[in-house]
């Protein structure tokens, strides 16, 4: 599969590139991205066939809109898929009374988590003012789950599944939106949201990737069931299935324990035996499944796109795959790239 293949968006009459562009790194994460870096990796990706492009209010308190928007609004509209999320209404500040972290010189805006009705059509609007342009295709209701909420998980959830519910499914109603759903960092509150509501689609965070496939036993074959799409964004496990099992290696977000570092070990050896680079393994097969439309990742520099780019497409034999489920390295079920 190339990178600007196009693959159907589950049930929805949309379509996407088979490989999306992540927009975090250029709201400035942890390190500072200059506009003009920011603009040449979206175009680099434009060169190269990506019509997917996922934004966020957060990323940067609304820098990574202003740029996406900036970078993408002369661009033919029909040409292209943007998606954007709401939970978050951000409000004019000093910047000195802006605690930015994780971000780095960002956005001069407060964020205040709000799933009411209300505050998710302020939301949505005022996403499409940074924008700059007319319309967002897929809107996902962002970070309602424990890893960002904590012990209020539950009632953030249930708020979510009321106000911001209703909001996104009157935008789509109206046909604002074409596609609604829910984008967090486990997919069991996908699978939570999908037995309660009726989304077209779900943003994943990692959770299944090489290293983690329990999403195979229930929640994939839902999406399956209903023709729910999912994007999956971080699909190295926040950086080990790109750098290997080196000293200091990140797995979701920390060190990686030992035992995770000793299965990448060994899914290296499999990778040399057949000429197969880690990070290729890691991007082509999270979309082997039926039920993800897409690989999202974001990057910091035009040379970090390109090797995902060539990785995406980079050969991988049969053989590999079947290697990896022989030594038990990867769930027999997990499908597999043809």
């Amino acid at each position: 599969m190339r990178p600007s293949d196009k693959v159907r968006f589950g049930r929805v009459d949309l379509e996407v590139t088979a490989f999306g562009f992540g927009t975090a790194p250029i709201g400035n994460i942890f390190r500072e991205i200059d506009e003009a870096t920011s603009d040449a990796m979206i175009r680099h990706a434009w060169d190269a066939g990506i019509r997917y492009f996922d934004t966020a209010p957060m990323y940067g308190h609304g820098l990574a809109e202003l740029r996406t928007g900036h970078s993408l609004r002369w661009k033919e509209r029909d040409d292209f898929v943007l998606s954007s999320k709401v939970g978050r209404v951000l409000k004019p500040a000093r910047k000195a009374d802006i605690d930015y972290a994780p971000w780095t010189n960002a956005g001069r805006f407060t964020m205040h988590f709000d799933y009411s009705y209300d505050g998710v059509m302020r939301s949505f609007e005022d996403s499409l003012q940074r924008l700059g342009l007319e319309r967002i295709d897929i809107c996902f209701i962002h970070d309602i789950d424990r890893f960002t909420r904590g012990d209020a998980q539950p009632a953030v959830f249930e708020q979510a599944m009321d106000g911001a519910w209703r909001a996104l499914s009157d935008l789509r109603n109206q046909g604002v939106v074409r596609a609604i759903g829910v984008g967090v960092n486990e997919w069991q509150v996908c699978q939570a949201a999908l037995e309660r509501r009726d989304f077209d689609c779900f943003l994943l965070a990692g959770r299944y990737t090489l290293l983690e496939q329990e999403a195979l036993d229930s929640f994939l074959p839902l999406c399956e069931a209903r023709g729910a799409a999912v994007v999956v964004g971080g699909g190295f496990n926040s950086g080990i299935l790109a750098t290997g099992a080196v000293p200091g290696a990140k797995y979701n977000y920390a060190p990686a324990p030992e035992p995770v570092m000793q299965k990448v070990a060994r899914i290296e050896a499999v990778c040399r035996a057949h000429d197969v680079p880690l990070p290729a393994a890691a991007l082509q097969f999270v979309v082997a499944h039926p039920a993800i439309a897409t690989f999202m990742t974001g990057t910091r520099t035009v040379e970090q796109l390109e090797n995902n780019l060539a990785w995406f497409s980079h050969p991988i034999p049969a053989e590999f795959w079947a290697e990896l489920k022989a030594e038990g390295l990867l769930r027999a079920d997990a499908p597999t790239p043809a």
